[in-house]
């Protein structure tokens, strides 16, 4: 499927006239639990040559490609994403920590690397990871009937809420290292451990009852992060390195063309 994959970004900068500059995996094979039923959600960032940012009409900043053979293409161009990048947005970071790379160009996400350290926001990651448990959890898991990989749409993101709450910085991608690290109890790891082996054996659309230990500690951390949110820390952002970033992308890719 690789190389399935760097054939279709090969032919979207073609037909776009575009550079990707990181390209990856996202969704349920970056977090670690996928099944074989699951999607490739290929990512990637780009930009455009120096002419096309030189105009005052607003211009689509998304390339979607739709969805064939089991395959979901989206990428964002460069200044989308550095605005993005600005407002500590999740989606966008899970992508810079994702451990399924397939394109990596001109150091461009080694350099947001270099400045999430300084820029992360602590405040607005928690927030977002929390709202996202909340609504998962309150739309799938309050019946007595719950679908398998629904609980991992709750714990991903209570899980990293507690890592942010630990080290105030960025969670990782995968789902594993938020689980090792959050020293849960034995009778958690034991259903959690069962969960992630039907997930990733393809059960994850069968109905069971609720597994009230699960619920018991989600329904506890979203309580506690409620009132934790609003303690943690915001920081600053520098803009003028994400404006010069972006010129010096513009000025590496397009040099030679």
């Amino acid at each position: 499927m690789t190389n399935t994959i760097l054939k279709n970004l090969s032919r979207i900068e073609r037909e776009h006239n575009i550079r990707i500059l990181y390209a990856l995996e996202s969704g349920s094979r970056a977090w670690g639990f996928a099944s074989r039923e699951s999607d490739y959600d290929v990512r990637f960032i780009y930009v455009h040559p120096q002419e096309w940012y030189l105009s005052i009409r607003n211009k689509r900043d998304v390339i979607e490609i739709p969805i064939s053979d089991d395959l979901d293409i989206c990428g964002w161009d460069i200044r989308k994403a550095l605005g993005l990048f600005i407002k500590s947005n999740p989606p966008l970071l899970e992508w810079l920590g994702s451990p399924v790379v397939y394109l990596d160009n001109f150091g461009f996400a080694n350099r947001l690397r270099d400045m999430l350290r300084r820029s992360f926001s602590p405040q607005r990651c928690l927030y977002h990871y929390l709202h996202m448990a909340k609504g998962n959890f309150r739309e799938y898991l309050k019946g007595d009937l719950v679908r398998v990989k629904k609980y991992f749409y709750v714990l991903r993101p209570i899980l990293a809420c507690c890592w942010i709450e630990k080290y105030n910085t960025m969670p990782p991608t995968e789902f594993d290292r938020l689980y090792i690290d959050a020293a849960l109890s034995s009778e958690l790891v034991l259903e959690i451990d069962q969960l992630l082996e039907r997930k990733k054996a393809g059960d994850e659309l069968d109905m069971e009852h609720k597994i009230d230990v699960i619920n018991a500690y989600l329904d506890e951390r979203i309580e506690h992060f409620s009132v934790s949110a609003r303690r943690t820390e915001t920081r600053d952002k520098d803009i003028a390195l994400l404006d010069d970033l972006f010129k010096e992308m513009l000025q590496k890719v397009w040099v030679k063309e």
